[in-house]
C-alpha cells in the first residue's frame, strides 16, 4: 500500500480585500442564535455564502462592489503604496491598513477518513483563520508557522471555503512590517496515523575519529480512535544515493495521541559539513501501520562539530573558524516580506562573495528558503525568537522555530532574545531561563545565547547563556570578560555604519551619506574598520555579526526609506562596505576603488579616494602619474586625496612588494545608450522571479556610473514587471515601469509566466532611446 500523504500548495486563485469590512451586530436573536454555533460566521466576509465575486455582471440578484481583487500568493499588500512621511518610520512610511482573504477549493477525491492539515507558512500580522464560517485559529506572529487541523470541518464532497483576516494594527518590531499571506500555504492531507509536522529529528555525535552515533526522534500522530501499532524505518543517504545507515523502531501510539519513535545506528566516515564543503545527507523515514506503509517524511542534515571556549575560540570540525557573520532582516526592496525563493538565495550567494560565513536571523524565524541556502552554502547560523516570553503563545511560536531548524547544520546557537530591557532585570532572568529551559526540551545539542545591548556588564541573563553576545558597547567587553572569564564572548551585532551606495560627496540634507566606512556613533556604532581590528585583537572573541548584510525597509529617516546600514543596497547593488567586508574576510588578493572619476565641473578640486584592500601596499595612479604607495595595515585601507583630473584612475595592490590586484576607474562621457544586464535568473515555475539591471553607456561603450535617465520599462506578455528600484530616497511605489536612475543602475524584477521559455524586457528613455534584452529562463 503506498503511503497516503498528499501535500498541495495553495497558493493559487484566492481573493483579496484591502481594509476593514463592516459586520453590523444583529439586533434580533436568531442571527444572534445561528452565530453562537460551530459556524461562527453567516453574516461578513468570514461566512461561507458571503457573496466577493471581484468583478460582476449580473442581472437576476444584487451586484456586490466591495472591492475584491484576484490575486496569487505570496502576497505583501503594503508594499504597493508610495511612501508617506506622515507613517512611522521605523515601519517603512507606509500605511498598515487590514485586510481579508478568501480561498474556494475542493478535497480531490477519496480523502473522507484522512487527516486534512492546513498550513501557514507566514501571515503579517494577527491573523483569524476561518473555515466554511467556522472559527480554526488565531496566530498572533507575522513569522511563525501554523499548522490547523481542519479534518472535522472540512466538506469532502462539496466546496470549500478559507476565510483570513489579517491584522496589522498591532506591530513586532521597528522595522518593516508589510501584511498579507507572504509565504506558501499548503493542504496536507494524510492517513489518520501519520508522522507529525516536523516530526522527524536526527541529532548527531561525533564518537571517534571515524564512527558518528545517529539517533532518530520520530513523532507519529494518531486521530484515530484505536491504538496503533507502528514502525519506522529511517534510511540515511549520501548525495550519490548510496545508503550510509539505517535504523527502526517500533512502538504503540494510544488513541487520539502523539507518541515518540526512538531508534539510533552508527555510520562509518561521513563526510563533514563545513563552511567551505557543505556536504548534505538525506534522512527518509517510512511509518508503517500494522505493516503497511502510510507516511514518508524526508529531512535534511550534516556531520559537524561545534565546540566554542574562550581558551580555542570556535573549532569547527576540530578546526579554529571565526564568524564573519552578517544580520539582515528577511525582506526584498521591491517585493516587501515576500521573498521568492530564488531571490532569497541569491541574497545569501551575494553574502558569500562578500566573504561572510555567518548570519544571525534578526529577529525572528525566517522563511525557510534563507535557512535552506544556509545549510548548502556553509553559514554558521544564530537562530534568533521574535518574543522574549515564557508564556503559551511565546513559548508555542517558539516551538516551531526549533522544530523546524533543529536538524539543520547551518544552526549552531540559539538566541533567545534581543536587545531586551529586561536583560538587566530578575523578571528577565526568570524569562530567559524558563525559554532556555524550553529549548533544551526540543534540542539539547546546541548553545543557547541572546544578543545584549542594555548594560551587558549589568546583565542577569549571561549565567544562563551558554555564550556571551554582546550588541555594540566595544567599551565594555574587557569588563564583561572579566566578570564572566570562563564564557566565550562574540559580537551578536556591531557597526551599523550608514552609508548610501555610491555617494561621493559630503553628506546633506536629503539624506546622502559619503560611500565610506564612518563612526556613526562614537563608542557605539563605530566604523567597519575600527570594529573589526578591535574585536579581532581580543582572543576570547570567537566571531561577530556585523548590522547589517542588505539595507532594509524601515528603520528610516526621511527621505531616505530604509536602513543605511547595509553592505548591499535595498535592490541588490553593491556598496562600497561590500569590497570593505570582503577585504576583511577574504584572502584571495583584491583591490577597490569606491568612488567613480565622473566629477566634471570640479577639475582642479580635491577629491577624496577610498580603496579596500587585502594587500599590504597600495599605489594609486592618475592619468599614470603616481600618488604615493603606502603601507596598508591589517584590516586597514588606503586613502588618498587628488585633484580631480579626468582621466583613468588606477590602483595597484601589492604583498611582499610583488603586484598581485588592481582596479581602475575611467572618466566617461555623457549616457548614450542603455543597457540590461541579467542579474539572477528564474525558471519558469510560477514562482522565480528574474532580476536585472538597467545601466546607461556612453558613445564608447563604456558604463557611466552617475547615470541618471528615467526610464520606462516593459515586459511582453505573459512575464510581468513587478518592481523597480533605484534610490532609496525615492517615494513612487515599487511596481511603477517608470523609474529615475540613481547613480548609474536600477533593478527590474520580472515575473515569467509558468511556461514560458523565453522573458523579453525593454528599456527606454528620451536621451538613450530603447534596448531590450532576451533570456531564456532556466530549467529546474
Amino acid at each position: 500500500m503506498l503511503c497516503m500523504r498528499k501535500e498541495l500548495l495553495l497558493n493559487d486563485g484566492w481573493l483579496f480585500h484591502k481594509g476593514d469590512i463592516a459586520v453590523p451586530r444583529p439586533v434580533d436573536k436568531g442571527p444572534a442564535y445561528s452565530q453562537s454555533k460551530t459556524e461562527r460566521k453567516k453574516i461578513g466576509p468570514a461566512a461561507y455564502h458571503y457573496h466577493d465575486n471581484p468583478d460582476e455582471y449580473n442581472s437576476d440578484r444584487e451586484i456586490k462592489c466591495e472591492g475584491w481583487v484576484k490575486c496569487d500568493l505570496p502576497h505583501d499588500y503594503i508594499i504597493h503604496q508610495d511612501n508617506d512621511p506622515t507613517q512611522n518610520n521605523a515601519h517603512g512610511y507606509f500605511r498598515y491598513d487590514n485586510a481579508w482573504y478568501r480561498k474556494h477549493f475542493t478535497l480531490p477525491e477519496g480523502c473522507e477518513g484522512k487527516r486534512v492539515l492546513l498550513r501557514f507558512d507566514g501571515v503579517g500580522g494577527v491573523s483569524t483563520v476561518y473555515l466554511n464560517g467556522c472559527l480554526m485559529d488565531h496566530n498572533y506572529s507575522a513569522y511563525n508557522t501554523f499548522e490547523i487541523d481542519i479534518s472535522d470541518n472540512v466538506f469532502f464532497d462539496k466546496e470549500n471555503v478559507i476565510a483570513l483576516y489579517c491584522n496589522t494594527e498591532e506591530f513586532e518590531g521597528w522595522w518593516y512590517q508589510g501584511g498579507g499571506i507572504y509565504r506558501d500555504v499548503h493542504l496536507t492531507i494524510t492517513d489518520p496515523v501519520a508522522i507529525d509536522l516536523w516530526g522527524v529529528y536526527v541529532p548527531t555525535q561525533k564518537l571517534d575519529e571515524n564512527r558518528w552515533l545517529v539517533e532518530f526522534e520520530t513523532t507519529v500522530v494518531n486521530s484515530d480512535y484505536m491504538p496503533a501499532e507502528v514502525r519506522a524505518e529511517s534510511v540515511i543517504y549520501a548525495a550519490d544515493g548510496s545508503i550510509l545507515g539505517a535504523a527502526q523502531a517500533d512502538g504503540v501510539v494510544e488513541a487520539r495521541e502523539k507518541g515518540k519513535l526512538f531508534a539510533s545506528t552508527v555510520v562509518m566516515d561521513p563526510k563533514p559539513w563545513d563552511c567551505e564543503a557543505p556536504n548534505l545527507y538525506t534522512v527518509k523515514t517510512k511509518l508503517f501501520l500494522n505493516g503497511e506503509e502510510v507516511d514518508e517524511n524526508t529531512t535534511r542534515i550534516g556531520f559537524r562539530t561545534v565546540e566554542i571556549s574562550v581558551e580555542r575560540g570556535l573549532l569547527l570540525n576540530g578546526k579554529p573558524t571565526y564568524i564573519n557573520g552578517v544580520c539582515a532582516h528577511q525582506d526584498f526592496g521591491l517585493t516587501g516580506i515576500y521573498v521568492p525563493d530564488n531571490v532569497a538565495k541569491y541574497k545569501v550567494q551575494l553574502m558569500k562573495e562578500m566573504g561572510a560565513n555567518g548570519y544571525r536571523t534578526s529577529h525572528y524565524q525566517q522563511h525557510e528558503s534563507y535557512m535552506d541556502a544556509f545549510d548548502e552554502l556553509g553559514f554558521l547560523v544564530m537562530d534568533e525568537a521574535r518574543w522574549f516570553e515564557s508564556t503559551r503563545e511565546g513559548l508555542r511560536q517558539l516551538e516551531s522555530l526549533l522544530k523546524r531548524d533543529r536538524n539543520r547544520p547551518s544552526v549552531i546557537f540559539w538566541s533567545t532574545s534581543n536587545e531586551e530591557y529586561n536583560h538587566v532585570t530578575d523578571q528577565g532572568r526568570r524569562i530567559h531561563r524558563a525559554v532556555a529551559a524550553h529549548i533544551r526540551k526540543f534540542d539539547k545539542t546546541r548553545p543557547i545565547t541572546a544578543a545584549v545591548d542594555k548594560s551587558p556588564d549589568k546583565c542577569t541573563i549571561y549565567d544562563d547563556c551558554d555564550v556571551v553576545g554582546i550588541n555594540y558597547n566595544l567599551d565594555i567587553y574587557d569588563r564583561v570578560h572579566e566578570q564572566k572569564p570562563d564564557k566565550p564572548i562574540f559580537s551578536s551585532e556591531c557597526c551599523a555604519t550608514g552609508t548610501i551606495r555610491d555617494w561621493n560627496f559630503p553628506t546633506n540634507g536629503f539624506g546622502r551619506v559619503r560611500d565610506k566606512d564612518v563612526d556613526t556613533v562614537s563608542n557605539w556604532f563605530l566604523g567597519r574598520e575600527k570594529t573589526y581590528k578591535f574585536l579581532r585583537s581580543r582572543p576570547y572573541v570567537f566571531g561577530s555579526f556585523q548590522w547589517d548584510a542588505v539595507e532594509h525597509r524601515g528603520e528610516a529617516v526621511w527621505p531616505v526609506v530604509c536602513s543605511r546600514s547595509g553592505a548591499i543596497d535595498l535592490f541588490f547593488q553593491k556598496k562600497g562596505a561590500f569590497y570593505q567586508n570582503k577585504s576583511h574576510w577574504t584572502t584571495e588578493p583584491m583591490v577597490h576603488i569606491v568612488n567613480h572619476w565622473n566629477f566634471r565641473g570640479m577639475e582642479g578640486q580635491p577629491i577624496p579616494i577610498q580603496v579596500y584592500t587585502n594587500c599590504d601596499e597600495l599605489e594609486l595612479f592618475c592619468n599614470g602619474i603616481s600618488y604615493g604607495r603606502k603601507a596598508i595595515e591589517l584590516y586597514g585601507h588606503g586613502e588618498w586625496e587628488i585633484p580631480y583630473t579626468p582621466g583613468l584612475l588606477e590602483v595597484k595592490g601589492y604583498r611582499n612588494g610583488e603586484l598581485v590586484a588592481s582596479h581602475s576607474r575611467e572618466t566617461t562621457g555623457r549616457p548614450h545608450t542603455l543597457k540590461l544586464t541579467e542579474m539572477l535568473p528564474a525558471a519558469a515555475n510560477g514562482r522565480d522571479v528574474a532580476l536585472f539591471t538597467c545601466e546607461c553607456l556612453d558613445e564608447l561603450g563604456r558604463v557611466v556610473p552617475d547615470g541618471a535617465e528615467t526610464v520606462t520599462f516593459s515586459a511582453s506578455n505573459p512575464a510581468v514587471i513587478i518592481g523597480t528600484g533605484s534610490d532609496n530616497a525615492d517615494h513612487n511605489a515599487i511596481d511603477n515601469l517608470t523609474r529615475k536612475m540613481y547613480m548609474g543602475k536600477i533593478t527590474v524584477a520580472v515575473k515569467p509566466a509558468p511556461g514560458q521559455e523565453e522573458i523579453e524586457l525593454f528599456a527606454m528613455s528620451d536621451a538613450c532611446g530603447a534596448t531590450v534584452l532576451k533570456v531564456n529562463t532556466k530549467e529546474e
